[in-house]
């Protein structure tokens, strides 16, 4: 039997396991407690804020994030004890409405029973939980679900006399930090389902309530994923756990046509009244083509001087989104797609069909690379023909980007030239915004 080769991954796409403390940062009232070697957590603050859109944090983010420094000394005696002593102080220091107790490689190599230091804290009535997310075992996505999941099982709980809310959604798309724009996001989209009569569970970020809405999970009609695969094992999990239906919209809507046919088909699947939709969707597409037909006159006297070609390097969520409107409603022709999220192998023929026609006739070319030394290599390759290229991807691709002179919109993990506050690509108002960055850039260039 041939021994696997062991290669190491240049300029990743994405962060450690660990990583997953920013899911919980991004809980309204949530605390990780770190259980790791020393410097871990802070790695993955660079590479999923500071160095990804200068997000920056609050409450219990960035340098105010508890944990252990293991050392030498909790390798070879074990790290319980250190581990009780900062959950002790984080519990009569740190303000919180749940704490997530994260374990790294180095007590999972080592066996730290985690389950039993927490024991006596949760029997005293402390809203605490453990996930175990050591690196050697994926990424911060693959962490990402771990750590919902065990929100879910260990402090949402049963739901037995729970009466479901038919209006009530749990929505669900993506990891919070890892996504550059997670924040503006969310906003969008829970703006459009409200605007069409839905109550909506948002779990991350401004528009969460923090942990009432975690708590009221199981009141929820259904569960609305809205990404290729992140998230799937999420609502799997509910729908066994809660008999919880589900409904899985893998494409995330990007401009008017897409939206609305994303709003129809969730009206649709709750079986709700539709006047309320019908009508914010007039109001939308009004808005909508109003500015676009005032950009109209601009593309009009410059489109010869503009990319016409176009290849993404990103996640899989926006790189399939990003895709169909570039094609689609603007008119460019791709001509490689690079997944770089290192998207599970059991969902990849499932991603890739989505390519199989972004627009009447035209089609995608679409690869799962997550060395960013081959990401660049086969960016090089691509031929963009005698038009500007334009290239949708992160900080990695600056080099290859100045050696086509193409135009580098970036639009995921890392992202070094762009501050991001409240930012969406997304939906009605953000297919605007992305239009705007995209022919901004354009110009500039």
């Amino acid at each position: 039997m041939a021994k696997k080769k062991h290669t190491t991954i240049t300029h990743p796409h994405y962060a450690c396991a660990i990583g997953a403390a920013y899911t919980v940062s991004a809980i309204p009232g949530a605390v990780p407690v770190i259980n790791c070697g020393p410097g871990c957590v802070d790695q993955q603050y660079f590479t999923m804020s500071f160095c990804n859109g200068f997000q920056g944090s609050a409450g219990a983010g960035g340098g105010d994030i508890p944990g252990t420094n293991s050392g030498e000394s909790e390798i070879v005696f074990g790290g319980a004890k250190k581990l009780d002593g900062v959950i002790k102080s984080a519990l009569k220091i740190m303000k919180g409405d749940l704490f997530v107790v994260l374990s790294g490689c180095s007590p999972q190599l080592v066996g730290d029973d985690v389950a039993s230091v927490i024991k006596p804290y949760r029997e005293q009535g402390y809203p605490i939980v453990h996930a175990e997310v050591p690196g050697f075992k994926g990424n911060n996505l693959w962490a990402h679900e771990e750590v919902i999941i065990a929100i879910i099982d260990q402090f949402v709980g049963e739901a037995k006399g729970i009466r479901r809310r038919k209006k009530l959604i749990n929505l669900w798309m993506g990891a919070p930090y890892f996504n550059t724009f997670w924040r503006g996001d969310i906003i969008e989209i829970k703006r459009i389902l409200e605007a069409a009569g839905f109550e909506v569970n948002v779990f991350f970020g401004s528009e969460s309530a923090g942990v009432s809405e975690w708590k009221s999970i199981p009141k929820a009609a259904f569960n609305l994923v809205l990404s290729p695969w992140l998230d799937l094992k999420v609502a799997k999990h509910l729908e066994k756990k809660y008999d919880q239906p589900y409904l899985h919209i893998p494409v995330i809507p990007v401009g008017e046509e897409a939206t609305t046919a994303f709003l129809r088909q969730v009206v649709e699947f709750a079986d709700i009244d539709n006047t309320k939709a019908e009508k914010f969707i007039e109001k939308e597409a009004k808005r909508y083509y109003y500015f676009l037909d005032h950009f109209a006159d601009f593309f009009a006297e410059y489109w010869f001087g503009f990319p016409s070609k176009f290849a993404i390097v990103g996640d899989a969520a926006y790189n399939i989104a990003l895709s169909k409107f570039l094609a689609d409603q603007l008119g460019l022709i791709p001509v490689g797609q690079i997944i770089s999220d290192n998207t599970p192998v059991k969902y990849r023929e499932d991603v890739a069909a989505l390519y199989n026609e972004l627009s009447e006739g035209v089609y995608g070319n679409v690869e799962f690379i997550e060395d960013g030394y081959l990401i660049e290599k086969k960016l090089s390759e691509f031929d963009f023909g005698n038009s500007t290229p334009l290239i949708l991807g992160s900080s990695w691709e600056q080099d290859v980007a100045k050696e086509k002179n193409a135009v580098l919109v970036e639009v995921g993990t890392i992202a070094t030239e762009e501050v991001v506050l409240n930012r969406t690509y997304i939906g009605y108002t953000g297919a605007l915004q992305f239009i705007e960055k995209v022919y901004s850039a354009a110009v500039s260039g």
